[in-house]
């Protein structure tokens, strides 16, 4: 696990020690960053289920202004921090320590990309996308959501104010691509 592009370009990342986290690919971070484009540049990143902050981290060294990473695991958040540590990108990120939908339920800025990659088989991305969807503004107008998941997670998702845009298969990895509707439903 490394960082693929930008600033902190090669540099490797640690693990959680244990089966706790289930970290991105090389290959499926770098074809999310391909997506993303220069778009990165200068966004606010929020990495919902933080796990080791690979791809906040990755978001950071392409050029996002800020990123927030949430977390409750602490094994998790030890690693999120040597990360940033070790990459030097910690002065333009912020830890929490919490619950992801403790933290949404308090949100109060906007973010350009929301990251989430949850913990698998336990519907939680269903969860966190319908409580992103209860408070819109959580997402600025040009922003996109992004689920991780593994394919046979993936169900349609019932929204009200985004719609499903892209989602591209990775061997065990599958990612889907959210915006806000260009019309209200």
């Amino acid at each position: 696990m490394r960082v693929i592009s930008g600033s902190a370009k090669g540099r490797i990342l640690q693990a959680v020690p244990g089966d706790s986290t289930r970290p991105i690919t090389d290959k499926v971070k770098e074809a999310a960053f391909n997506i993303f484009g220069g778009d990165i540049v200068e966004a606010v990143f929020l990495d919902l289920f933080g796990g080791t902050g690979g791809v906040g981290i990755e978001a950071l060294s392409r050029g996002a202004a800020r990123a927030v990473f949430v977390e409750k695991n602490r094994k998790a958040l030890e690693t999120i921090k040597a990360n940033l540590i070790h990459t030097r990108l910690i002065d333009r990120a912020n830890i929490v320590r919490g619950d992801a939908f403790t933290y949404l339920a308090g949100a109060t800025e906007a973010f350009h990309y929301i990251y989430i990659a949850p913990p698998q088989y336990k519907r939680l991305w269903i969860e966190a996308l319908q409580q992103i969807d209860a408070q819109p503004a959580w997402l600025a107008d040009d922003g996109e959501i992004v689920v991780q998941i593994h394919p046979r997670e993936f169900e349609d998702v019932p929204l009200t104010h985004f719609e499903l845009i892209d989602q591209r298969k990775y061997g065990s990895t599958m990612l889907v691509f959210y915006e806000h509707r260009t019309t209200e439903a």
